[in-house]
């Protein structure tokens, strides 16, 4: 009784093991105008076409039968392209890991026309893309018709009946969630939910005061009410990086405060994922680097600092990762709100040693440039007119560094353009240290310092400077005012 209770068990045992879907994928792609040539299984990475990127390659054979068979353990999900070799010719599907099943198709008619055998996700997903095809069909017609308009009323109609159609997507989406919660397909649809903000008239808590910013408050609000930041798979849909640059670049307020708080929520959330952790972080630094806000490199030391220096871009080699490191490091000393590192060297004309923070103006503009930079003779005359004109009345002094060149090249370009009304230095023995206190890797670079000699603006030229002292004038206004009741 023993023996025969020992052999049903293993015997058991062998069937739960079998039925038990092994990590990774096989799939068995068959096409029946197609063989003896490549296809790849590529994938987005947070962005859309034509930003793909290759995942697996097989051939078709003599049969037009191809098979891609993976046991990857670390293999993640999404919307996946089936690409033929042309590079050109693809339809989109569903993968999950664990996923075994098989696809006819014809390319000459690619994308439609596709079957699937044992994937039920995806005879739902192409059930969506037909009717996305309908409703494409239905938009365009919309156009066409608006291009024929030949009346405001005209246009205004036709605009309103294109807008009762919108909710028709909307409305499959949200059935579908439904029906069909805990799919991949479904959390698409849940990334995808833009906020509806609701109508009506909104006062602010005294009951009296209409809320003029409630809209947008509650549009940045719930703006990620949908997306699932523990869910991996949503870094291979064509989603996350629209949805960060509409988020960070246009409903974050573009101070470096604001920008360091929403990046450590959103690193917050997506905190023990694979990919939407190392995207997001890669994301937000590149925009940080990149951007034309002035004080956005005070972020990117933060995000050095608070993640990079604490091993949390385990991704990168050392070598890359010393990249950030050293960039961080020249960056940190001279971001705005930092006291500005001291420059000790000749005047030009004089030879007699000048110090940047012996000045006492108001504001103390330092101006590192090349007399043979063709952009320093450009905005060097044009800073002087706006200095003669606004900034010498608001007690501004100007403080320069030639970055090159010889002392009689030095002073015919100031003399040439009568630029002697400043302090202009140079440093023929490269004693200043000011390329790596200041980050000058490019000229013409200009810093603004207060009274006290703290940065208050940086790379900022002469169309924009009296507008960053105004503001700072008005600021210390406020704070004035403030203080008095």
């Amino acid at each position: 009784m023993k023996r025969i209770t020992l052999i049903a068990l293993l015997l058991l045992l062998g069937t739960a093991e079998i039925s038990i879907a092994h990590p990774g994928y096989h799939i068995e792609v068959k096409m029946t105008d197609v063989k003896d040539t490549l296809v790849y299984l590529a994938h987005y990475y947070g962005k859309p076409l034509p930003t793909i990127y290759k995942r697996d390659s097989a051939r078709f054979n003599k049969n037009g039968i191809a098979v891609f068979d993976s046991h990857d353990t670390g293999f993640i999900g999404g919307i996946y392209l089936m690409l033929l070799s042309d590079k050109k010719t693809y339809f989109e599907f569903l993968l999950n890991d664990g996923d075994n099943f098989s696809i006819t198709a014809t390319a000459a008619e690619l994308p439609m026309g596709v079957k699937f055998k044992n994937s039920t996700e995806n005879e739902r997903f192409l059930d969506y893309v037909t009717f996305l095809k309908g409703y494409s069909t239905k938009q365009a017609a919309f156009q066409d018709r608006m291009k024929l308009a030949k009346t405001a009323a005209d246009t205004a109609a036709i605009r309103k009946e294109a807008s009762s159609v919108f909710p028709s997507l909307i409305s499959y989406r949200r059935d579908y969630v439904k029906s069909h919660p805990g799919t991949l397909l479904s959390a698409i649809f849940k990334a995808l939910e833009v906020p509806e903000v609701p109508e009506g008239t909104h006062m602010l808590a005294d009951g009296v005061t209409k809320d003029t910013t409630f809209a947008y408050t509650y549009y940045k609000a719930h703006y990620w009410d949908g997306f699932n930041f523990q869910d991996d798979r949503l870094i291979h849909a064509p989603i996350y990086d629209a949805k960060l640059e509409e988020y960070m670049n246009k409903l974050v307020y573009p101070a470096p405060d604001s920008v360091e708080k929403e990046s450590d929520i959103l690193l917050a959330k997506t905190k023990g994922t694979k990919e939407l952790f190392k995207y997001t972080l890669w994301w937000i630094t590149k925009n940080v680097e990149n951007s034309k806000v002035m004080g956005m490199d005070e972020v990117f030391v933060y995000l050095v600092e608070n993640y990079y220096m604490k091993g949390d871009a385990t991704w990168l080699t050392s070598d890359e990762l010393t990249k950030y490191l050293d960039r961080a490091q020249k960056i940190a000393p001279n971001v705005i709100g930092n006291i500005a590192p001291e420059v000790k060297v000749p005047n030009v004309f004089t030879k007699q040693p000048e110090s940047l923070l012996s000045g006492t103006g108001k504001y103390t503009i330092l101006v590192f440039y090349s007399p043979d930079c063709g952009h320093c003779q450009k905005e060097m005359p044009e800073l002087d007119s706006v200095y003669k004109a606004v900034l010498k009345k608001k007690g501004v002094k100007i403080f320069t560094v030639a970055t090159e060149g010889d002392e009689k090249k030095i002073t015919d370009f100031l003399t040439k353009d009568n630029l002697t009304d400043w302090t202009n230095t140079w440093d023929p023995d490269r004693v200043g240290d000011w390329r790596g206190k200041y980050d000058v890797y490019s000229t013409p670079t200009i810093y603004l310092l207060d009274e006290k000699k703290i940065i208050r603006g940086k790379r900022i030229d002469h169309s924009n400077i009296a507008n960053v002292i105004d503001m700072l004038e008005r600021k210390e206004k406020d704070k004035a005012n403030k203080a008095k009741k």
